[in-house]
């Protein structure tokens, strides 16, 4: 029997109050980055320090959370939820946020920086520390691998006309890139599923598919599903089975201005 352990403990930091003036003597050189999880809820715990490195009753404030991405915008802001049950030692200078996994649900793996600042009863606001170099500015480490959640749709933008055999400009068709089918991901009952953004688009959307294991000039392209659009404004969907190799999409009319993107799940 093989026996691994695992460990439910609470994510806490101490942040710092400057109230009363900082002992330049106390000078912590390293402060722990936090780590969150994309797809489930995160409780973080926080505990107020004063210079001295004794908790601060928290009652008279709102503790507020903000977190910046990479590009230093604004994607988390919440109010900190203050542990009411006593004053004692344990639990004083404590307060919750929570980051919701709505809140994580369009933020990809990354590094996020996160500020606590405290507003009193009468709307002053006071910025915490992470240690007393009165840096500001903790590090949270947004992880996306223990949930991964659903992959990205691939988007189709680009066609490229055929010209029909005859040259004919009745015949003429217009083919999207190809792209892999993701067969090794997918059982005997595979589904994908493609949606079309058009702007009054009339004509016929096929999905063509291929079991072949290169994309060639020459490669056989066999219709899968087809759909009719006329003057659509509204999203369509194309739903169909197997696994193949690569597919593709056929337009049998000039797509230019009028699908914006096709949108394919594996």
């Amino acid at each position: 029997m093989q026996f691994t352990p695992r460990y439910l403990v609470n994510n806490r930091v101490n942040i710092v109050s400057n109230d009363a003036g900082f002992i330049t003597e106390y000078r912590p050189v390293y402060q722990r980055q936090l780590k969150v999880y994309r797809g489930i809820d995160n409780q973080l715990q926080f505990r107020l320090l004063n210079a001295d490195q004794k908790p601060i009753n928290v009652a008279s404030y709102t503790p507020k959370f903000v977190a910046f991405d990479e590009n230093n915008n604004l994607v988390i802001e919440h109010d900190g939820v203050i542990n009411q049950l006593d004053d004692s030692s344990a639990s004083r200078g404590l307060f919750t946020v929570t980051i919701t996994e709505n809140d994580l649900l369009n933020l990809k793996q990354q590094y996020l920086k996160y500020n606590i600042y405290l507003v009193d009863s009468n709307s002053n606001k006071s910025i915490t520390y992470v240690d007393s170099h009165f840096d500001n500015d903790g590090t949270i480490f947004l992880d996306s691998y223990a949930f991964p959640g659903p992959k990205e749709s691939y988007s189709l933008t680009t066609f490229t006309e055929d010209v029909g055999l005859f040259g004919d400009p009745s015949d003429n068709v217009w083919y999207s890139e190809s792209i892999t089918a993701e067969p090794a991901l997918n059982g005997n009952e595979a589904l994908h599923t493609a949606a079309i953004y058009s702007d009054s688009y009339v004509g016929d959307i096929t999905v063509q598919v291929t079991l072949e294991n290169q994309v060639t000039d020459n490669t056989n392209w066999a219709d899968i599903a087809t759909v009719s659009l006329s003057n659509e404004t509204e999203p369509k969907p194309i739903n169909f089975n197997g696994i193949f190799n690569h597919l593709r999409i056929k337009a049998s009319a000039d797509p230019a201005n009028t699908i914006s993107k096709i949108l394919l799940r594996n």
